[in-house]
């Protein structure tokens, strides 16, 4: 079978989806076929775990079409006082409803599930299908879209990297809820491996489910900083907080001599959080959580900080220099996938190169406000130079000694935008913009808590260099992994 399209997309997660989103509305006459491996739209959050949600405000997730979350506030759990993250079930559904309800009705969307893209050549497309092996030819009218760059891994898909013995009890935190089918045959004890957000996570479920903090052995190989949730929030009644946030992380870039040094100072005002405050954190992905959570958290003291775990046996695991015994009932959970593979290689470089967009990061970490962005370049601007002075893309932060040249390319890519009318008066729109349809609402409505972006200029004039100063350094540190 042969298909024309103008458009050829290749993935179905949150990326790819609020790029075709945002194509639909601002190119009327496209037509785009999308390609994924998976059964349904969403990507990784088909493999996700089942009590995962997201870090941010549901409010700016998704697409910039549709709504997704509400405006009511969590009022118990570690959560209380923000708003409330969505779960993974509740993303599913949504990214399927905007499939079925607004990209295929439209005529204008062809959708191929459990498929592989074999690749392309002279303007065509190779398409299979996994379960019949039936291929279909893709006649390209424009360009092909790369939607892979970040090539997310869940504990379901990823590889171990440590070896386990035979009868190991062993799980990944999908499993986790089933435990009630065993009846009496519960683990006495439970080991999870990794510290980020996915252990954190399964530390916050085993806790909330009864498990004694006791009965928690947490292997973390490396501490990391952590986003303080309270300064993500949407809307007028957490604007000066997230103004606040702004503007106290230009000033540490100002004051600081390294990321690390940065963070620090972030950490002690609490814009920036950690769990065992006397140990140096090494990592930082933008992993965002609410100071419950770390109260939580801090109740599992049987941390061991060996390293990377290399191999488990029952009651045993093993590492580079040490060993550790465990009771022979103790259940490990593998919680060693990364969200972002940093050492991954990957096509680094501009978006926009000819017959081929690859989406990447505008404004580390919202991916979906970045791929709309990249499709509304696309869209309203001729030729690639000028595509890709307006969005370069921002590297992925490992450490916080890198995560200064991350958010230098955030503030330069929001210069660009704020002095294009055409970019600014779309973003003041945007739904995926976490301020700019505050600040619009604001200004409409004369609300004085607008006095706080009063000190950002300031801030912006002594910590623009500070960044610069810093980015030097996160540059070659980037380029040493």
């Amino acid at each position: 079978m042969t298909i024309e399209t103008d458009y050829l997309v290749i993935g179905a997660g949150a990326v790819s989806l609020a790029f075709v989103d945002t194509l639909l509305d601002e190119d009327p006459d496209c037509h785009i076929t999308m390609v994924d491996m998976h059964a349904k739209p969403g990507g990784h959050w088909n493999d996700a775990y089942s009590f995962v949600a997201l870090h941010q405000p549901s409010a700016f997730y998704g697409v910039n079409s549709m709504g997704f979350g509400n405006d009511v506030v969590d009022d118990h759990g570690p959560n209380k006082g923000l708003y409330p993250l969505a779960s993974g079930t509740e993303v599913s559904a949504y990214f399927t409803k905007l499939m079925n309800r607004r990209f295929l009705p439209s005529g204008r969307v062809s959708y191929f599930p459990l498929s592989e893209y074999l690749g392309s050549s002279d303007g065509v497309g190779r398409i299979k299908s996994i379960l019949s092996g039936e291929e279909t030819e893709v006649k390209i009218r424009r360009k092909t879209v790369d939607g892979t760059f970040y090539k997310t891994s869940v504990p379901a898909t990823h590889k171990r990297q440590f070896s386990v013995a035979e009868d190991t009890p062993i799980a990944i935190p999908g499993d986790l809820p089933d435990l009630w089918m065993r009846g009496d045959d519960l683990p006495g004890h439970y080991v999870i491996l990794g510290a980020g957000k996915t252990a954190m996570d399964t530390g916050v479920w085993l806790l909330q489910a009864g498990v004694h903090p006791n009965n928690i052995t947490w292997v973390r190989p490396r501490e990391s900083w952590l986003i303080n949730r309270l300064y993500t929030q949407p809307g007028p009644d957490f604007f000066e907080d997230v103004v606040q946030n702004q503007i106290a992380q230009l000033k540490a870039a100002a004051e600081a001599a390294t990321g690390d040094e940065m963070f620090e100072i972030l950490g002690r005002d609490g814009y920036m959080l950690r769990i065992d405050e006397s140990v140096k954190p090494e990592m930082f992905h933008y992993a965002t959580i609410s100071e419950g959570e770390v109260e939580l958290l801090r109740q599992i003291t049987n941390v061991v900080r060996h390293g990377r775990v290399n191999a488990v046996e029952p009651g045993k695991m093993m590492f580079a220099s040490a060993e550790e015994t465990l009771p022979e009932d103790a259940l490990f959970i593998d919680c060693t996938a990364t969200a972002v593979p940093f050492a991954e290689d990957r096509q680094h470089g501009p978006q926009f190169r000819g017959d081929t967009i690859v989406l990447q990061p505008l404004h580390v970490p919202l991916v979906t406000l970045s791929a709309s962005i990249s499709a509304f370049l696309e869209a309203n601007f001729d030729d690639d130079e000028t595509k890709n002075a307006m969005g370069t893309p921002s590297p992925l932060t490992d450490t916080p000694n890198t995560y200064p040249l991350g958010m230098l390319t955030n503030f330069m890519n929001r210069g660009a935008w704020s002095q294009n009318p055409k970019i600014a008066a779309w973003l003041s729109k945007a739904r995926l913009d976490p301020t700019g349809t505050t600040v619009a609402k604001m200004m409409a409505e004369g609300d004085t808590r607008l006095a706080v972006m009063g000190g950002f200029q300031e801030a912006i004039a002594v910590g623009i260099p500070g960044l610069q100063r810093l980015a030097v350094a996160a540059a070659e540190e980037h380029e040493d992994r």
